[in-house]
């Protein structure tokens, strides 16, 4: 593993299991875009538990290119990948991302907004109003019914956990590192327990293409997810220290409330 020499600005974190037919050639075009805007930047690859080639890519490309770095886990675990990318994260901007969208217009967008100091955390909302959502309706739904599940039990007041963000790593990281929920819902405790400790967290829509359907089925993951939403049930409810006041998630069109996520 390649480690450049200096700390760079910003960090691009992707989680990334079984990705040999895409990993390479989104990782060229995603740092091919990152030089086009002449930014400092590092990308960390967080993989997890491949059984294919992608680990033995990753090898060859962080020796191609210093600003490419790699984790390496043998278990298979999205959440647990990501936090581990976000601790690992060098710069002092962070974009959470995805293999399989790597959309440098969100970095064009959320980037300014943390700059100018409206946010700790932006968060890409595919539910949003603006948003393109062109996954298949069967996923579509499964948002919305996630979405519900948070906003009914834990009082969530956003329109998406989930997906691309960005973040100051000093204001969000140790959040990140509280976390205790894993797999598909370490991204939601990640943006409840920001706004439950007073981060101000900012929507803006996005247009989600994804390169290719994702690595693992919806209904395999369904019990999981269950379970994992009841346990951050537990978590943030009865075992959460004392609340920072959050005041819920800003949307763009509405700078007041650009305050943490809302506590249950």
């Amino acid at each position: 593993m390649t480690t450049p020499a200096a700390a760079p600005d910003l960090s691009v974190v992707i989680p990334v299991f079984d990705e040999e037919e895409i990993v390479e050639q989104a990782c060229r075009e995603l740092m091919a875009q990152l030089d086009a805007r002449g930014w400092d930047y590092e990308l960390v690859l967080s993989e997890n538990g491949s059984r294919d080639r992608t680990v033995a890519i990753l090898e060859r490309l962080a020796r191609e290119r210093p600003r490419l770095r790699f984790l390496s886990s043998p278990e298979p675990n999205y959440g647990l990948a990501l936090k581990r990318g976000i601790l690992a994260a060098r710069g002092r901007l962070v974009v959470a991302d995805e293999i399989d969208l790597c959309d440098v217009s969100f970095h064009d967008r959320a980037l300014p907004i943390l700059h100018a100091g409206r946010a700790d955390m932006v968060v890409g909302s595919k539910r949003a109003r603006g948003s393109e959502d062109l996954r298949p309706a069967y996923r579509r739904l499964a948002t919305w019914v996630h979405n519900s599940l948070l906003r009914v039990a834990l009082g969530f007041q956003g329109t998406d956990t989930h997906g691309v963000k960005a973040f100051w790593r000093a204001a969000i990281a140790p959040v990140a590192e509280r976390c205790v929920v894993d797999r598909d819902v370490f991204a939601s405790e990640l943006v409840l327990r920001a706004g439950l400790e007073g981060k101000r967290v900012l929507e803006i829509p996005i247009a989600l293409r994804e390169k290719r359907p994702p690595s693992v089925g919806l209904v395999r993951r369904v019990p999981n997810v269950l379970r994992q939403v009841a346990r951050l049930f537990w978590v943030l409810r009865f075992r959460s220290p004392a609340r920072h006041g959050g005041r819920g998630v800003a949307r763009p069109g509405d700078p007041e409330r650009s305050g943490g996520q809302g506590g249950p």
